[in-house]
């Protein structure tokens, strides 16, 4: 099985809601919140939220491509978030919110081109998704990871993530765990 996984590294927003969403997708193996593409080292998530670090809240999604494809991981993002509203999804505002895929090796690089591409004609070129290769990338503290599973009814979960779950479910049906 480990020879059919990849991993590719993205930013959507607030790392509990992308986390949450791909937590319930078919094929997706593990996923974890982190940090990337700044430039301290190893940073908290308070230095990333005052916006002095230059890193994006992100999600690593390790995946079976036997079950889901690199493409199909992608499609998911382009609808679970808006990639038309530059460092900003919803409420959330700053750098750290900024709509971006990272990744890891070439041919991954050629899919979210041609992908992101796709998106811009369906949004009249107004997509900012930035594309660069995942760099200087750090794990989410502990109380970050699974947030959604582990708070579902918290405020923030249960109007901002929960419907972006449940738009997923709706829009990805097929590709969707059994609830």
């Amino acid at each position: 099985m480990s020879a059919n996984l990849d991993t590719i590294t993205l930013g959507g927003g607030c790392f509990w809601c992308t986390e949450a969403v791909y937590e319930q997708v078919n094929g997706v193996v593990a996923v974890e919140s982190g940090y990337s593409n700044g430039h301290a080292h190893k940073p908290s998530y308070e230095q990333v939220c005052s916006g002095t670090t230059g890193h994006n809240e992100v999600v690593r999604v390790k995946f079976d491509t036997a079950q889901i494809s690199l493409r199909e991981v992608l499609e998911i993002f382009f609808v679970i978030h808006d990639p038309t509203t530059l460092n900003r999804q919803g409420n959330d505002s700053g750098t750290q919110y900024r709509s971006g895929i990272y990744f890891h090796n070439a041919e991954q690089e050629r899919v979210a081109r041609e992908v992101i591409a796709e998106a811009n004609e369906h949004h009249r070129g107004r997509v900012v998704t930035e594309l660069l290769p995942e760099a200087n990338y750090s794990r989410a503290e502990d109380y970050h990871q699974h947030y959604f599973a582990n708070h579902p009814n918290q405020g923030y979960c249960a109007f901002v993530v929960g419907p972006k779950v449940e738009k997923f479910r709706k829009t990805f049906a097929s590709k969707a765990l059994a609830a």
